[in-house]
């Protein structure tokens, strides 16, 4: 039986996280979006399978002081804590599963650049669901980017989903407003090309 925490523990475990295929030098459309959501600077943001990406630290530098990490892999989130040194007493960091996750406190915004495309069975995709719900604020805002229709099928050695925004408002549910999509190829260190499609939702759940 697959275990998705031994596989991400091994993966940070032989490679450095600047050779992983989904590492990016600068997360500029994740910061364009964020930027866009106009969220506080004081305002609890998730970035979810953060795991060994920069853009935490980016944030950080920018002033945003309410800044939480998840990933399921101890071995991403400590290279993080290494690259930041003294920073990374000031940022949460989370070790789970998403599939699994109780958030400790609401959040205003949730970024997840290519956590959730690599939930193939749908029992999967609805516990996702539900722990975003549950930690999400209500108006709350959501940035996830997924494997464009067309784009790769696997990575990291596993099956992915790809979406576009009709398969994936279908999977997240009416209270999630489509606010904005665009897209990204990404460029892996491979030199291999990666077609992303970023989504933009806010929460509209009424309380």
């Amino acid at each position: 039986m697959f275990d998705r925490k031994t596989h991400w523990q091994n993966v940070y475990k032989d490679k450095s996280s600047l050779d992983v295929s989904w590492y990016q030098k600068e997360p500029t459309l994740s910061l364009e979006l964020v930027h866009s959501a106009k969220v506080k600077s004081d305002d609890a943001i998730i970035d979810v399978g953060g795991g060994a990406s920069v853009l935490v630290d980016h944030l950080y530098k920018e002033g945003f002081s309410n800044l939480t990490v998840l990933d399921i892999s101890e071995n991403a989130l400590a290279s993080a804590r290494e690259r930041l040194g003294d920073s990374a007493k000031n940022i949460e960091w989370l070790e789970a599963d998403i599939t699994q996750f109780n958030a400790p406190h609401p959040f205003s915004l949730w970024h997840d650049r290519a956590v959730f495309h690599f939930l193939t069975e749908k029992s999967d995709r609805e516990s996702y669901v539900k722990s975003l719900k549950h930690a999400l604020k209500s108006n709350g805002h959501l940035i996830i980017a997924a494997f464009t229709i067309g784009g790769p099928e696997k990575c990291s050695g596993l099956d992915i989903v790809q979406y576009d925004a009709e398969k994936l408002i279908a999977e997240l549910g009416k209270d999630f407003e489509l606010l904005e999509e665009r897209n990204e190829v990404h460029i892996t260190p491979a030199n291999k090309e990666q077609t992303f499609t970023y989504f933009h939702f806010i929460y509209v759940a009424r309380i």
